[in-house]
């Protein structure tokens, strides 16, 4: 089985409560893996940890077979909360000022929006761009230097039907494209629509991680955890 990333006895606390409680998990390469839970159960924290945002009180990270380190950094992407846009440049204007930051190649613009499907929106400005849009192209931003492991955080939230199933489509694809992708979301049944292999947290701890198995029922197994968990939903 291959491993890209390997979370072992990860914690986080602020102010003394426990966001992130002693979690163990593995990513299987070139995968969907989707993180379930309600708000607050400490999704945010952990992915923040994984990208590379936060640091862990105790635990450790494993990216490729080796410990994490910030050199790792340029093998992840993520978009976690909104989409870093300037508002009044069009998507390839946003994507060339990061391009420019990181010093890639110019090549690199055309083959992340290519991949996110926005070559067509000429100059229209990001600020008029649709949710969706404005996802998509917070995705590109993430593709741009070209991760092995891409990072998403509650990615459908605020978007209409047509948006989310435009996305659900989009992170598909990935890893078709060697793109292991882990997201995080509070809706049962966009994961199991999207991802190959789920976890589902409650209160910081980490109650259920494996794949999907055809005929699951995903809400059962997630009331089951969550009341050994004594959470609400």
């Amino acid at each position: 089985m291959d491993i890209i990333l390997r979370i072992t006895a990860l914690s986080k606390s602020f102010k003394g409560q426990m966001a992130v409680n002693n979690v163990s998990l593995e990513i299987r390469r070139n995968s969907v893996y989707g993180l379930l839970g309600p708000n607050g159960a400490g999704k945010s924290t952990f992915l923040k940890i994984v990208a590379g945002l936060l640091r862990p009180d105790s635990g450790v990270v494993e990216f490729d077979g080796h410990r994490w380190s910030r050199r790792d950094l340029y093998k992840v992407g993520a978009l976690i909360e909104s989409p870093p846009l300037y508002g009044n440049l069009d998507a390839r204007e946003n994507l060339e000022v990061r391009r420019t930051m990181l010093g890639l190649p110019n090549s690199y613009v055309d083959e992340a929006l290519e991949i996110v499907n926005l070559t067509d929106t000429g100059k229209k400005r990001t600020g008029k761009f649709s949710m969706g849009m404005k996802q998509r192209l917070g995705i590109a931003m993430a593709l741009l230097n070209k991760p092995e492991l891409l990072i998403l955080d509650e990615p459908v939230n605020g978007l209409d039907p047509f948006g989310i199933q435009e996305l659900r489509s989009l992170i598909k694809s990935l890893p078709e494209k060697g793109i292991t992708v882990v997201l995080s979301s509070h809706i049962l049944s966009e994961v199991e629509m999207t991802a190959d292999h789920i976890g589902i947290i409650m209160g910081g701890v980490l109650g259920y991680s494996g794949k999907i198995k055809p005929g699951q029922n995903l809400e059962q197994l997630f009331m089951q955890i969550a009341l050994e968990a004594g959470g609400e939903c």
